[in-house]
């Protein structure tokens, strides 16, 4: 994959199919040739996306580097090298970042190694307060739940309801809608055991949809943001020249739906950075974390399962 004296750890698939059954650990998957944009990172903590088990599955064949992969976007660690056109980071930098600027271009060894490589624009400083474990999680989260609002031209004053509150990018759309960008109202949905999660969040109004169908309340709001591909549902719920936003697409989307993917920027962290430092925005790790290095393959059937909290994160690395 790369040749490199250095030993680079890490988890890698060489053929397509469930994480559990093709995801290996090798001792050494070669450290990447490093670009001249690019600065080469001591991984710490890693999160999981479920992007990642959809690459292993084999769901985007048509876009993907072959195996061997080295699977993972989310990454926090220690700047070990830069590249000679680098002007924003140096050596013994903490940063952070989605490594994969395109999500349908992954690199071929990603953020579940000891050493991973990425471009400088995609990566931000660590904020001082942050741990690596939650700085690891937020960057595909955090640029995906904030683009999504800006697609939806959300605004001081207006309303909004999250679909899947609780995972990994709904716990970061309550969060920005209501403190950052001036939410009149946030409501979401999750399960009975995670209401209060959302409460303590920002929610207003928080929807238990084992019980209650969401697009059968008498209000409807300015947008919906769908992240568990209900956006025919989401439709029913918004108000009229509303704007739904999903980021699950199905097979067919309704007209009015708009979709969201992400370009991976550290722009983004870096206007985030003061609420992040504030405590405005706060990374939510799943309680189940993180999982060590060792355990990556029991950190993925978790996440395949759908009942994560927030982030699934692994740490330390290796």
């Amino acid at each position: 994959m790369a040749s490199s004296t250095v030993v680079n750890k890490g988890w890698v698939y060489s053929e397509y199919g469930k994480s559990g059954e093709v995801l290996k650990f090798e001792e050494n998957v070669g450290v990447p040739d490093l670009k001249e944009d690019q600065v080469l990172i001591k991984v710490a903590a890693a999160a999981l996306n479920p992007i990642d088990f959809k690459w292993m599955l084999g769901l985007f064949k048509s876009t993907d580097t072959s195996p061997p992969v080295v699977p993972g976007y989310d990454v926090a660690g220690v700047v070990e090298k830069v590249g000679s056109k680098v002007t924003k980071f140096k050596v013994g930098d903490e940063v952070y970042g989605d490594i994969n600027e395109k999500p349908l271009e992954p690199q071929k060894i990603g953020t579940l190694a000891e050493y991973t490589a990425a471009e400088e624009k995609v990566l931000g400083l660590k904020p001082k307060n942050l741990s690596f474990v939650e700085a690891a999680s937020l960057p595909l989260a955090l640029e995906t739940a904030y683009g999504g609002l800006e697609l939806a031209q959300f605004s001081p004053g207006k309303s909004i309801l999250v679909l899947g509150g609780a995972g990994g990018v709904g716990t970061l759309v309550i969060q920005l809608a209501k403190h950052v960008f001036g939410a009149s109202k946030v409501a979401a949905t999750a399960s009975t055991g995670k209401l209060e999660l959302l409460r303590s969040l920002g929610a207003d109004l928080s929807i238990d949809y084992t019980k209650e169908n969401f697009e059968e309340l008498s209000e409807k709001f300015d947008v919906v943001y769908d992240t568990v591909g209900q956006s025919e549902r989401a439709s029913k719920a918004v108000k009229e020249g509303g704007e739904v936003v999903t980021i699950a697409r199905g097979s067919s989307l309704p007209p009015q739906v708009k979709f969201y993917i992400v370009v991976s920027s550290g722009s983004v962290l870096e206007k985030l950075k003061p609420d992040l430092e504030s405590g405005k925005v706060k990374a939510v790790i799943d309680p189940k974390g993180p999982f060590p290095f060792s355990k990556t393959v029991e950190a993925f059937s978790y996440l395949e399962t759908g009942r994560a909290t927030g982030k699934v994160v692994v740490y330390p690395i290796p």
